[in-house]
């Protein structure tokens, strides 16, 4: 049985706590969104057509995200677990949901190079490494690619 199932409204509230967990962020290197900012967020995703954008369920509790979707002319990938799911392979499980619904190849990912759980869900879905970049931020980070 799948992981995956559309993102309902309901959700968002989840979503948006599981950004906000200081550890969580800290190991992905994102800041947290105030509420509003991250609702913003979240309704300009769901209103675009070329995302494809899917809640992570768990014994039936919202565990977290994953989408795909163009950005400079490639087509990336990129998920968030909440802390209490870390673990229990969800991660891995949904990637090779996403991957398997999306035809489109390649597709790239950005990761904190420190980020060694992140790496490993990648590589499992047999993403590998392709180059690395800092960001202006200073933050190094690898870029990883899906192509076949």
């Amino acid at each position: 049985m799948g992981v995956l199932r559309e993102v309902v409204e309901g959700d968002l509230p989840a979503f948006h706590e599981y950004e906000c967990d200081r550890e969580a962020a800290a190991m992905a290197a994102f800041p947290s969104r105030d509420r509003d900012a991250f609702m913003a967020h979240w309704a300009k995703t769901l209103a675009n057509d070329s995302a494809l954008t899917m809640a992570i369920v768990s014994d039936g509790k919202v565990a977290g995200n994953i989408g795909c979707w163009e950005a400079d002319g490639h087509r990336f990938v990129g998920y968030w677990i909440g802390r209490e799911f870390w673990g229990r392979g969800l991660a891995t499980q949904a990637l090779a949901e996403l991957v398997g619904m999306v035809e489109a190849r390649p597709l790239y990912a950005h990761v904190v190079k420190s980020n060694v759980a992140s790496i490993r869900v990648l590589e499992k879905n047999g993403f590998v490494e392709v180059g690395r970049h800092t960001a202006d931020d200073g933050i190094e980070e690898l870029i990883l690619e899906l192509r076949r």
